[in-house]
């Protein structure tokens, strides 16, 4: 099992792309690791909250691979959603061995407009920070830039990144 992990600023296509590869194979989990991070309910903290928040980001990554690693083993496909830094990026390279990572990449302008359509659980200055964070992010297997691709071609180009076994 080759698993799968896409990273990327807010709105680039992440969540989206993901769940539709995952809904494409014969098997396959789709991990949102904002989903586990928001596991936490008390003393929760975003990545940019300093110490904790650096440590929770951590966590998450971890858990996040602990799935991944779990599900591939019971020969489930995996497709992770999560925006990484180098850290984030580190642990999942230590946790799993056959991962590839994409990084998808959108013009602020046109995440912007893509968070207008959905509900936006950052205040937008957390979403520019993300957002530069993300330009500076390297240490991807692939980069994809879906500003001006529909879903459709995003994910067939990340399918053809990713293979077709499975």
């Amino acid at each position: 099992m080759r698993i799968l992990a896409l990273t990327g600023p807010p709105a680039a296509g992440k969540s989206t792309v993901g769940r539709r590869l995952a809904s494409a194979r014969s098997r396959c989990a789709f991990v949102d690791v904002d989903d586990v991070r928001q596991l936490v309910i008390a003393g929760a903290a975003a990545p940019w909250e300093g110490a904790e928040g650096r440590r929770q980001r951590r966590l998450g990554a971890l858990n996040a691979a602990s799935l991944a690693r779990n599900f591939a083993e019971a020969a489930i496909d995996v497709v992770i959603a999560d925006v990484l830094n180098a850290d984030a990026l580190g642990v999942y390279r230590a946790a799993l061995d056959d991962l590839l990572v994409v990084h998808l990449h959108a013009s602020y302008e046109r995440a912007r407009e893509r968070a207008l359509t959905r509900p936006v659980h950052l205040t937008w200055d957390e979403f520019a920070l993300l957002h530069r964070e993300q330009e500076a992010m390297s240490g991807a297997d692939a980069y994809l830039d879906t500003t001006d691709l529909t879903l459709r071609e995003t994910v067939g180009r990340v399918l053809a990144l990713w293979g077709t076994c499975g």
